[in-house]
């Protein structure tokens, strides 16, 4: 699909992006621009906006995404209505349950709500989930997940994820497409980056002694898929995973990044998978002892335990032309160029 600003079909378009200030969202706008769209993000006021310095971005803040009324108190606040709104915000990691209940789906749903009071629905509204509400795959012939695969959600943060998509499901009124991304990278992200820099110490730390395949998205890709996908009128109404059409071995990992750091020598540690779950339950149980969550839980014990995350996206490419352009390689490479960079100035601004 020609994505040019002046062939676009978003050009002129009004697009809403809510939860636009994290990691995949500033990538999202800035998509959006590039197809000629007149984009506003939703924000509240904490949100940083470190990644959306674009002066062409228009700016709406929410008080309170717990209250319906406040969100529509917001939106009312814009002249007219947006085509398109890219619902993306949402926890990854939390303290406890309730907070993934209520951020990932109480909140999308007041949004709806909110949507309705303020008589402001999109042509369609596309609300990024995860590859993690469906769940553990075929662990033992390792058959890709496919569209239809039945979700069977192994996590809280997966479970709350999918109470979401089924929220869409029963929504007849506001025209919506799921897309279920893979493990998402890219410049900024912090999780992977955490495993790039092990490696750059030599150590490759993984859980598990099974083979595990991985899949993996750059974020552009994704920010591509989702501006693709809002537009086709075959994905109204359907869900979508999406991913780089080619997995990875853990090897395969090690291997391409300590090639893109000029690292020759790296140790692969492997930790029993009873050793790992208990250091995820204590970090997980020292997070919650801050008021803060940790990157290792029980939730991401689960993910990572996890042998099969292959992906067929074969309906995406049928429906609305999905064509990943960022190898894992090429990704990575750039996600190493960002942190040195980063390092860089930082060293720069102590002088």
């Amino acid at each position: 699909m020609d994505n040019d600003s002046n062939n676009s079909p978003m050009a002129g378009k009004r697009v809403l992006i809510v939860g636009a200030g994290g990691f995949i969202g500033g990538f999202l706008a800035v998509e959006a621009l590039r197809r000629g769209a007149d984009v506003t993000c939703m924000v509240r006021e904490s949100t940083s906006r470190r990644y959306l310095t674009d002066p062409r971005l228009r700016f709406l803040v929410c008080g309170s995404f717990d209250d319906p009324q406040s969100i529509a108190k917001a939106l009312l606040s814009a002249d007219g209505r947006w085509d398109y709104v890219v619902y993306n915000l949402g926890a990854t990691k939390a303290t406890n349950f309730s907070d993934f209940n209520r951020i990932n789906f109480a909140f999308l749903r007041n949004f709806l709500d909110a949507l309705r009071i303020a008589d402001k629905r999109p042509d369609r509204l596309l609300y990024m989930s995860s590859l993690s509400a469906l769940g553990k795959g075929d662990e033992r012939g390792y058959t890709p997940f496919t569209d239809m695969s039945i979700p069977n959600p192994d996590t809280r943060y997966g479970l709350s994820k999918m109470k979401a998509e089924t929220l869409l499901d029963t929504t007849s009124d506001i025209p919506w497409t799921i897309l279920r991304p893979t493990g998402v990278y890219g410049p900024h992200e912090q999780d992977y980056l955490m495993m790039v820099k092990c490696i750059d110490r030599h150590f490759d730390f993984g859980i598990g002694f099974r083979r595990q395949m991985l899949t993996f998205i750059y974020v552009e890709d994704l920010a591509r898929a989702v501006m693709d996908a809002l537009v086709a009128p075959a994905a109204a109404g359907r869900k979508y995973i999406v991913s780089e059409l080619q997995s990875y071995s853990q090897a395969d990992f090690r291997r391409i990044v300590a090639e893109e750091l000029g690292t020759r020598c790296v140790i692969p540690v492997r930790l029993p998978l009873w050793v790992a779950r208990i250091v995820c339950v204590v970090s997980e149980k020292w997070g919650v002892a801050r008021l803060k969550p940790s990157t290792l839980n029980t939730d991401k014990f689960n993910i990572l335990k996890q042998r099969n995350w292959q992906a067929d996206c074969s309906r995406a490419v049928a429906d609305f032309g999905f064509a990943p352009r960022v190898s894992l390689r090429e990704g990575i490479r750039e996600v190493i160029r960002s942190w040195r960079a980063d390092e860089a100035q930082k060293s720069s601004d102590k002088r």
